[in-house]
């Protein structure tokens, strides 16, 4: 749909799910950017954790959430209804305003348990994606109901959140029950009439995701170098755990765009939940990795031996590599990486802060990252023609 700059406002009604050249437009990622804001600060707060000895793994999962979460639903929703005109644009400022409200509550409810700001950013970004719902409802005949929906549960749910933390403590039960039936309420909202999500749209969109925390882990990883270089702990252990951070990094990347995630997914569309759901735990984790490289990168200049930075490395790459793999099953057969791989690579990545330093963790799991890449990629370019063997891309 072209852009109307000079047009106030242009009727909402579903974008047609097989539109042809359908990509980001420059309004969705100026809204990523924000989240670039966002990403970087709970990193870096789950880094400092991390090197203190204390990771707060939990409060770092539940503020990725609200991160995460407000980013999908503004995208989901963007898949199917972006009109591009002026009050779309405003109330989609009105969502970037609340990211980075969101982020600058980060530090205070990683390190010290207050969640006073993170809740006041996602209210605000919430209010903004209800009324875009609530127009889409006015609009869209079609969907209404489901339209309708959504905005509802979007305003209910908000006020059970503040009123959660007006009223009691933010228990990790009660966390987990409004988590519960915020997953629910697209279930809920799409009942009626399922939405007109593009997928190969929505698939760009998270690949693009994934490059932001890559880049987030990148810049998580020269904080760590920058630290030791003011330091004047340059040594042979820290050039290595630098360069095979790097590489780590490349391999993982490497693997996430093995997959044609917008194929699988047209074909596939009922499959669209458990794929885009399970996407949280595979963004945390790369979220993850960044933090650990950070700490181990700043560790390696001291000749550190903590086994906690070995751990904070080795499980986020295990829960992405095994997560990548359960996203994808049910979009992509035959699957491109085989469930032994990823079983026996997870097993190993696991074991390896047990009887390796820092340093040699990193290798080894950037190693470990590398050799599966080779391996699906020497599969992917057998002749169709080998017994058994199937191009992904087929």
């Amino acid at each position: 749909m072209p852009t109307a700059p000079s047009r106030f406002r242009i009727r909402m009604t579903a974008r047609p799910i097989d539109e042809p050249h359908r990509t980001a437009s420059p309004l969705e990622l100026l809204f990523d950017l924000t989240f670039v804001v966002a990403v970087a600060a709970v990193t870096a707060e789950f880094a400092h954790g991390i090197a203190d000895g204390h990771p707060a793994a939990v409060e770092f999962l539940m503020v990725f959430f609200c991160i995460w979460w407000a980013w999908m639903n503004f995208t989901w929703f963007a898949s199917s209804y972006d009109t591009d005109d002026v009050l779309y644009r405003l109330l989609t400022m009105l969502q970037m305003a609340g990211v980075l409200v969101l982020a600058a509550g980060v530090p205070a409810a990683i390190a010290e348990s207050d969640y006073r700001a993170v809740p006041f950013g996602y209210l605000i970004m919430r209010i903004g994606l209800a009324a875009l719902w609530f127009r889409a409802g006015y609009e869209d005949p079609e969907r209404r109901r489901t339209a309708f929906r959504y905005g509802s549960g979007i305003l209910i749910l908000n006020v059970c959140w503040i009123l959660t933390l007006l009223l009691t403590h933010m228990a990790l039960w009660l966390f987990v029950l409004l988590v519960a039936l915020e997953l629910a309420g697209p279930l809920w909202a799409e009942r009626p009439r399922a939405t007109n999500w593009h997928p190969h749209h929505i698939a760009e969109r998270y690949g693009l995701f994934v490059i932001i925390l890559l880049g987030e882990s990148v810049l998580a990883a020269s904080r760590g170098v920058q630290r030791a270089l003011a330091a004047g702990d340059m040594s042979s252990s820290f050039i290595l755990v630098a360069a095979a951070g790097l590489v780590l990094l490349f391999a993982l990347w490497w693997l996430y765009f093995l997959h044609p995630a917008g194929h699988g997914l047209s074909k596939r569309r009922t499959a669209s939940y458990r794929w885009g759901y399970g996407h949280f735990f595979l963004f945390a984790a790369l979220a993850a990795v960044g933090a650990g490289l950070e700490v181990a990168v700043e560790e390696a200049a001291h000749h550190t031996t903590s086994t906690t930075v070995g751990f904070a490395v080795a499980i986020p790459v295990a829960v992405y590599l095994l997560t990548l793999w359960l996203v994808h099953a049910p979009i992509i057969d035959p699957p491109v990486i085989s469930p032994a791989l990823i079983v026996s690579s997870v097993v190993i990545i696991l074991l390896l802060p047990l009887v390796l330093p820092p340093v040699a963790v990193v290798v080894a799991v950037s190693g470990v990252a590398v050799l599966i890449a080779a391996l699906v990629i020497v599969r992917a370019n057998q002749p169709a023609s080998s017994p058994g063997v199937t191009s992904p891309h087929s």
